[in-house]
């Protein structure tokens, strides 16, 4: 998953329809990242129409206030920029317009990747975006997120809500002066766009390969030469030979970048994101000033959409996917066993030494490695079974 945008003609996918011609330009406008962009914030209260007077909740306990969301995403972004715009949206709606949100997609306020700083030091009230962004404050961050070989959506959902997670999530982060959510999650990505076939780990050594985070060090670790780009430039960077392959998302979101007209291959599975959740951090100040009832709307604006964006990715990225293979001639490919093999003992590696860090770390390792095995158990009999006999005996 990445930052930023390209730009010229893209196809994009409608939700429930085939893909239609939409100008990248305009859709991407506000994707320069760290960048000054858009002039205005957008107020969810006026768009959505709603007054305080509006129903839901009864609000003797909700304080009128204007609170300004920073995300990490360009604005009317697909998806992850769809996320914030629903949690805007429904905290706005929940309270009846008395807590009022200010939408400020990445540039229009702050950069996307200064929206951390801007919520924990209080010029900003909530962020929407991808904790594993802020690895400079803690390694441990991406466990909140993804890891490579980690959890899927109703693991890492499991675990936050139940096992520990979010107590451990809340602990991290209370450390900036930040109270965290889940607040969607892109199902499980693809493992990117290669130029050439990849047959065995040899065809992987020196490959110039686009993946960020600790995906990216695995990759350097097993032999590639993992580069860092933002998204706005990895069209242009996989055209002119730049690099050799590149991750992003999923077949909905790459489809609109057009990927597809310089690599064929696109290799699955995603080892590196299977699950991202994406994060509300809201100010520790503000969360402890509010009122029950205003933190109840607050938390369960997230959880709704968290749900939401599962779904839309979940239906889109199904459509995009016949997209590239149908319309456009994608050729996919799984990844040889030589590679994965290499790269999970890689991760397990990386893994360990941000669990020695420091006891944070270590408890955070701890309490996911022990989630995630737990699920692993269950998930061979359950998921991985019962798709496994739909895919060879059943067909509608």
């Amino acid at each position: 998953m990445g930052d930023d945008v390209p730009e010229d003609n893209a196809t994009t996918v409608e939700a429930g329809s085939r893909p239609a011609k939409v100008n990248r330009r305009k859709f991407m406008t506000a994707g320069a990242l760290g960048t000054a962009a858009l002039a205005a914030g957008c107020d969810c209260a006026e768009r959505c129409n709603v007054s305080p007077a509006a129903g839901g909740f009864a609000n003797d306990g909700i304080v009128e206030r204007e609170l300004k969301m920073v995300t990490t995403w360009p604005r009317d972004f697909p998806g992850l920029g769809d996320g914030a715009e629903h949690v805007a949206r429904h905290i706005t709606e929940m309270s009846g317009g008395k807590m009022r949100v200010r939408l400020y997609a990445a540039g229009e306020l702050v950069g996307a990747f200064d929206v951390f700083d801007a919520v924990s030091g209080g010029s900003a009230d909530l962020y929407h975006g991808a904790d594993y962004y802020w690895t400079s404050r803690s390694r441990a961050y991406p466990f909140f997120t993804a890891v490579p070989f980690g959890m899927t959506i109703s693991e890492i959902m499991g675990w936050t809500e139940y096992g520990g997670g979010q107590e451990l999530w809340d602990e991290l982060a209370g450390q900036f002066n930040i109270k965290p959510f889940a607040a969607g999650n892109t199902g499980h990505q693809m493992g990117g766009w290669f130029r050439r076939e990849i047959n065995s780990l040899e065809d992987l050594r020196g490959l110039k390969v686009r993946m960020p985070g600790i995906g990216g060090e695995v990759m350097r670790r097993t032999g590639a030469a993992s580069v860092t780009l933002p998204g706005n430039e990895l069209y242009q960077a996989l055209q002119s030979g730049t690099i050799d392959a590149t991750e992003w998302v999923g077949p909905w979101n790459d489809l609109a970048f057009g990927f597809y007209r310089e690599a064929k291959f696109y290799y699955w599975p995603g080892f590196h994101e299977p699950g991202a959740q994406l994060s509300v951090g809201m100010n520790l100040d503000l969360w402890n000033d509010l009122s029950l009832q205003e933190k109840s709307i607050v938390t369960n604006a997230c959880r709704a959409a968290n749900n939401q964006m599962i779904a839309q990715y979940a239906h889109n990225n199904a459509i995009g996917l016949r997209s590239l293979v149908e319309d456009h001639g994608v050729q996919l490919r799984e990844m040889p066993r030589d590679v994965m093999a290499a790269l999970a003992e890689n991760t397990k590696a990386v893994l360990e030494e941000i669990a020695a860090e420091d006891d944070l770390s270590r408890r955070i390792y701890e309490s996911y490695r022990d989630a995630l095995n737990a699920g692993s158990r269950w998930s061979a009999i359950s998921d991985e079974a019962y798709l496994a006999v739909r895919r060879n005996l059943f067909s509608l």
